[in-house]
């Protein structure tokens, strides 16, 4: 069995809170990464607001998609 279908069995063991847990895990981690890395926080800085809208975007069509289908 390769890697990607062992990692997609475990990861339809997951439920609506262990995936709500680990966005906020990876939320307070990037949180955590600007706060006491002043180099991280100049970068986010520096990049313009319009590229993180558009990787949201584009990282929301999928599931959007999926969910209306």
């Amino acid at each position: 069995m390769s890697k990607f279908k062992k990692l997609d069995k475990k990861v339809k063991k997951m439920d609506l809170h262990d995936i709500q847990l680990t966005k906020l895990s990876t939320t307070a981690f990037i949180l955590f990464l600007i706060v006491i890395w002043p180099g991280f926080l100049e970068l986010v800085l520096k990049i313009h607001w319009g590229w993180y809208l558009g990787i949201g975007i584009l990282a929301a069509i999928r599931p959007i998609q999926r969910f209306f289908s």
